[in-house]
């Protein structure tokens, strides 16, 4: 491995996909937890002889590099260990005098187990599944087709909507005249855009999951999603409800018309000029995001997708079969659809343009818009974030620094900008205030600390967690990662500057019955 390349890992420190452990003559059980959970998530790269600050002490013994290697090389092909057995590589390599292995892990096309335990990683933590939902989105992962091609026998045409059917017919004629699907019938067109479909492998015909949620009836489409809906808020005056809300449950084409309209009511508008003509940067990126919301979603997964809207911005969030893990950058990036027939679907009527151009166009109008940046970060949760606030530093999850300067929206459009050495300055107090008021604080267990850390300052970190409860920073990391396993709390920024906020209690995630009921359709 190149030394500068080393170094750009330790400079970013563990995440998803890196993890640092300490190796003296042997692996510890730590290490191979973390090939499992590697295995089941995106792969990665475990550094032995780095500690968990990127500092490299080495392998404790050099001499015992060789036998350390054919040791990994033994444990993760014993059956009695890891089921199935698990490929992985080694690299040794010095760095600056020290040894160093690297073992790469690939990503596991089946669900792995180690000493019949199944792990996973969140974040920069190796987290033991044991809940059934955790287990049913591991299934999700690994499927290698696309679920909006899952045939539902039991749907037929007398389940779909024959007004809208019409109405899209008008929608693709109005955007390509002569447009074919005018002239076939309901049943023809199923089959043009690839929502009734004939499975070669198995036999099976009939309307597929991506026609039930484009076309389908509304008690239809909970029959076949009973936890599918997109949940819309406000939170500007009263944050810790809302000040405005929609909860969509219709049909795709449908829902995309209910949510732009929620988000032109509760965002100003300013026009633009493109040239000669005047554009509307507002109704651009409600198109994009509202769209790409709605394209690119694993439906079914019982997570909730979000759309909030705040004084600093516009978030989205939406479960998601991610091909990797971790920001996406918008300057050089290849587009891989989620849902490529529902994505063909919304094109050929005018709700989405072609593939990759939405990220193009939501960066361009964003910056005519708030002056600001659009953050995108695919995971199994995908989250995008468009600022609404001028200028701005954001945080690792898109959000504006509260340390920065930052400008709010007036209702006519207008930016006010703040004093950046004033904002500066309150932030330094706040930050020493917090620092002697626990300073003399002792807690007796990690989960205390963190608790009174949420409910002082309504979020929590490792270190402080750590300091406060006596106890390493790994050892907070992993309490954080099995609260997000559980769904009460969740990660906001980077690996470095991560914190825990609290979950709205209002999300709903599917009770046990449904996750049950995905298993057994996989």
């Amino acid at each position: 491995m190149e030394t500068r390349e080393f170094e750009n890992v330790l400079s970013i420190g563990e995440t998803s996909t890196v993890e640092f452990k300490r190796c003296s003559t042997k692996p510890k059980n730590d290490t191979y937890e973390t090939v499992c959970s590697f295995a089941n998530h995106m792969g990665g790269s475990i550094y032995l002889g780095v500690d968990d600050d990127g500092s490299v002490p080495g392998i404790t013994s050099p001499d015992a590099a060789l036998d350390i290697e054919r040791n990994i090389a033994n444990a993760t092909q014993n059956p009695q260990l890891f089921s199935p057995a698990t490929l992985v590589e080694t690299e040794r390599f010095n760095y600056h005098g020290k040894t160093v292995i690297r073992i790469w892990v690939p990503a596991s096309s089946a669900v792995c187990r180690y000493k019949g335990q199944v792990y996973d990683r969140l974040a920069d933590a190796d987290v033991r599944i044991n809940g059934d939902m955790q287990i049913a989105q591991m299934y999700l992962r690994k499927q290698n087709i696309y679920t909006e091609q899952r045939i539902y026998k039991g749907v037929s045409m007398d389940d779909l909507d024959a007004d809208l059917l019409a109405r899209v017919r008008t929608m693709a004629a109005n955007r390509r005249p002569g447009h074919p699907w005018q002239k076939l019938d309901n049943k023809e067109l199923l089959r043009s855009a690839r929502l009734y479909m004939n499975d070669r492998g198995t036999g099976e015909k009939g309307i597929t999951l991506a026609g039930v949620l484009l076309l389908g009836k509304d008690d239809v489409i909970a029959d076949v999603l009973p936890t599918y809906k997109t949940d819309a808020v406000v939170r500007r005056v009263d944050k810790r409800r809302f000040d405005d809300r929609l909860v969509c449950r219709t049909n795709l084409v449908d829902a995309y018309t209910e949510l732009s309209e929620f988000l032109r009511r509760a965002l100003p508008d300013n026009f633009a000029l493109n040239g000669d003509y005047a554009v509307s940067p507002r109704d651009i990126i409600i198109r994009e995001l509202v769209s790409n919301s709605l394209i690119h979603r694993e439906y079914l997964s019982p997570i909730t997708a979000q759309i909030t809207v705040t004084e600093k911005g516009i978030e989205t969030s939406n479960a998601s079969r991610p091909v990797f893990e971790g920001p996406i950058n918008l300057k050089n990036f290849t587009p891989i659809p989620k849902n490529p027939i529902i994505a063909d679907f919304f094109a050929q009527i005018g709700l989405a343009d072609e593939l990759g151009s939405g990220v193009h166009n939501l960066v361009h109008y964003t910056k005519i818009y708030s002056g600001g940046t659009p953050s995108l970060q695919d995971g199994l949760i995908f989250k995008a974030f468009v600022p609404l606030v001028r200028n701005n530093e954001r945080r690792g999850n898109g959000e504006p620094d509260e340390s920065s300067e930052s400008e709010t929206p007036s209702a006519n459009g207008n930016f006010n900008q703040p004093a950046q050495a004033k904002q500066n300055k309150k932030n330094q107090e706040l930050k020493a205030t917090r620092k002697i008021e626990t300073k003399s604080l002792a807690f007796s267990s990690v989960e205390d600390a963190a608790q009174f850390l949420l409910q002082k300052q309504g979020w929590a970190n490792s270190t402080e967690v750590a300091e406060l409860a006596g106890v390493n920073a790994r050892t907070a990391r992993r309490y954080f990662a099995k609260q997000i396993a559980n769904g009460t709390l969740k990660a906001e920024g980077k690996s470095r500057g991560r914190r825990y906020v609290k979950t709205d209690p209002t999300e709903y995630v599917g009770s046990v019955q449904d996750v049950k009921d995905m298993i057994d359709a996989l």
